[in-house]
């Protein structure tokens, strides 16, 4: 039975030398996926849309000696200003806490050499999604009213909701554009363009913000707040077959 194997694969060794011996350089081909081959461009998409979200960065930041009273604090403006946000209209599942801390607060004691506690400052701050974008600068004004001095604002972020129609708007802009780059590059070329047998598509969606202006007291004017416009953004790659 060795003896049989033995010659079996002896029989191949030697058919595949043959087969070897039989091919030279000139007759060697190399196939190369079909990505590789025809022509490759970028089409680009822009659609102006007017922003119908506006998301705040707020919360409240209280120091006192001790934790309990900080914490307190913070408690109790924190629920005026969650209140503020709910009866300006801000549903509840748009509401999200983001950071929670209690830390220390120190200083350098000159006379002892060293870092001594002077008390504890609470951070509580909360991402607020406003779908009535008319009304983000009195959600501002009510807000900072509610919570007082210990009121932060970080920053306004536009969005929107539904960019489905944006983006399909983009995507038709992109393909056109594509199409006409390599058809004048066939043109340019002396070939003929034929029908596309790659497409990838990338999207750029930037969320435009800014920081608020925040009105000081109740009798001071709106805050003012403009979602100005942003850009939808879509790239498309398309590789184009060449027919001749």
């Amino acid at each position: 039975m060795k003896k049989k194997w033995l010659l079996i694969i002896g029989l191949i060794l030697a058919l595949a030398i043959v087969s070897l011996a039989g091919c030279s350089p000139g007759n060697q081909e190399v196939n190369f996926s079909s990505q590789q081959e025809g022509i490759w461009v970028t089409g680009q998409g822009k659609v102006t849309a007017i922003p119908d979200i506006a998301t705040l960065q707020l919360g409240i930041s209280a120091q006192r000696a001790s934790v309990g009273e900080a914490q307190a604090e913070a408690a109790t403006s924190m629920d005026k200003a969650m209140m503020a946000l709910k009866n300006g209209g801000v549903a509840e599942k748009d509401i999200q806490t983001q950071y929670f801390s209690i830390q220390q607060v120190t200083r350098w004691d000159q006379d002892k050499q060293e870092e001594i506690v002077i008390g504890y400052r609470v951070n509580n701050m909360v991402m607020a999604k406003i779908r009535n974008i008319d009304q983000t600068g009195n959600i501002i004004d009510a807000v900072a009213e509610a919570g007082g001095d210990f009121t932060r604002i970080d920053g306004i972020s536009f969005s929107i909701d539904d960019p489905s129609e944006y983006r399909t708007e983009a995507r038709d802009k992109a393909m056109v554009d594509a199409k006409a780059k390599a058809e004048q590059l066939a043109n340019l070329s002396g070939v003929t363009l034929g029908k596309p047998t790659y497409i990838s598509e990338s999207i750029s969606y930037p969320v435009y913000s800014q920081p608020p202006r925040v009105a000081e007291g109740a009798a001071a004017p709106t805050t003012p707040i403009s979602p100005g416009e942003m850009k939808v953004s879509l790239d498309i790659q398309v590789v184009y077959a060449i027919l001749d």
